[in-house]
């Protein structure tokens, strides 16, 4: 369970109101939060059909990774990456949140029935390496292409 506390003040940790954020999660019917991106992390975010197999080229290379979400429905994954990154991703499809956006965070100790951890946070603050995602999302595309070029 520590890991669970430490991930929650982490997380909480760039709320304008920690306490409150913390508050929000455990009176939220849904389990989540607003928080700001671009703090202690910005979330590239890609579509589902390319996320979910970035992820697992990710696991793959690493074992574990740092914080990935799935939004509702399961419709994009949001990998959580360096402060400043979005300043700097040039990647078509792939949406950026960054400093000045906010994003819907779940709690990372209970199960939400919207956004979801597909990796939650360990706490420690470790975050997924941009360079180390541009080439598994590269990896990926190329498996998806090859994949549709059989099909065809």
């Amino acid at each position: 369970m520590g890991g669970t506390k430490a991930a929650v003040a982490w997380l909480a940790s760039v709320a304008p109101d920690p306490r409150g954020c913390r508050r929000e999660w455990e009176r939220n019917p849904h389990g989540v939060a607003l928080l700001p991106a671009g703090r202690a992390w910005d979330v590239l975010i890609l579509p589902a059909h390319l996320g979910h197999p970035t992820l697992d080229v990710l696991t793959r290379m690493l074992g574990r990774t740092g914080p990935v979400l799935a939004d509702f429905g399961d419709n994009r994954i949001g990998f959580f990456v360096a402060p400043g990154t979005a300043e700097r991703w040039l990647g078509t499809g792939v949406r950026a949140a960054g400093n000045g956006t906010w994003i819907v965070v779940p709690h990372p100790g209970r199960a939400s029935r919207g956004v979801r951890w597909l990796v939650p946070p360990d706490g420690s603050g470790t975050l997924i390496d941009a360079a180390l995602l541009e080439l598994a999302m590269h990896e990926a595309a190329a498996r998806l292409a090859l994949g549709a070029g059989e099909d065809g």
